[in-house]
């Protein structure tokens, strides 16, 4: 293991990426590689870096868990009062992240943010675990709060709250998704000339593609 942070580098070298392996669609490759993201056995293949950005451009990011995709968008699900529910208020865009360190692949999604309806928070809320509904209820996400003791109490009395498992939806608590405007795939080549394949959304609707010097 090198001590020095700036030895630590790694070639890439598994495989490559043409204009001419890419997709007309970009939900279509992006469904591709998931795909093989999956036969390759990724390790939580849906975890995702999520940035967002305050009103006066403050950037922030985190890791989320997607939940769905198809050609509306990116779906993940969370506490609205959060401090992500906050900041897509106020600036209502996003960029996603994956990386796939097994298959040596990025991809980025730009683009801006809705909610999704009600029905749809629904169905996903009523497919978690027990444990995690109770969470949603018992969790302020992103407030200060005084110590792990008062987080399991308050878990304590949600559960006392909902004695027979019929554990609702919290008002505060919902999906949303990632409309993208812009896509991008890396797949990661020797020397650091790694392929990079675009595809910006234009007017009518269409997908421009386009290589990006690495």
């Amino acid at each position: 293991m090198p001590n020095n942070i700036a030895d630590i580098r790694k070639d890439y070298k598994l495989r490559s990426l043409s204009e001419n392996d890419s997709l007309p669609d970009p939900f279509a490759q992006f469904d591709k590689w998931w795909k093989e993201a999956l036969d390759a056995g990724v390790e939580e293949p849906n975890a995702m870096t999520l940035a967002t950005a305050s009103a006066d451009g403050m950037p922030d990011a985190r890791i989320v868990l997607l939940k769905g995709f198809d050609t509306t968008g990116f779906t993940f699900f969370t506490n609205y009062d959060s401090a992500k529910g906050a900041q897509l208020l106020e600036n209502p865009r996003a960029c996603l992240v994956f990386f796939w360190r097994e298959l040596e692949r990025q991809v980025r999604i730009s683009g801006l943010v809705v909610t999704v309806s009600g029905k749809e928070s629904d169905d996903y809320f009523n497919s978690r675990p027990e444990g995690s509904r109770i969470g949603a209820w018992a969790s302020p996400q992103s407030q200060a709060i005084a110590n792990r003791e008062w987080l399991e109490e308050n878990e304590k009395k949600m559960r006392e709250q909902f004695p027979d498992g019929a554990i609702e939806r919290p008002p505060h608590w919902g999906g949303y998704r990632v409309r993208p405007t812009r896509i991008e795939f890396w797949q990661g080549r020797p020397s650091r000339l790694h392929d990079r394949i675009q595809y910006n959304l234009q007017i009518k609707g269409d997908w421009k593609i386009e290589r990006l010097a690495p």
